[in-house]
């Protein structure tokens, strides 16, 4: 399962990287791992992250 977070306006590169930091510790805590993240011409940043544990085939009738 993939979840994003919206990082919001951070002009300067020391702040923007603080702040993704925070945003990537916070998505560790609660169990996902980030993939991708992008930083916008507008000063802001997506980050894209999936859940370690999951396993999205199972029980689903899928095989590999």
């Amino acid at each position: 399962m993939y979840k994003t977070v919206g990082i919001g306006y951070h002009p300067k590169a020391g702040d923007m990287g603080a702040a993704i930091e925070h945003a990537a510790n916070e998505l560790a805590a609660q169990g996902h791992r980030v993939v991708s993240f992008s930083v916008t011409g507008s000063a802001k940043a997506i980050v894209l992250a999936e859940r370690e544990s999951d396993d999205a085939c199972a029980g689903k009738g899928y095989s590999s």
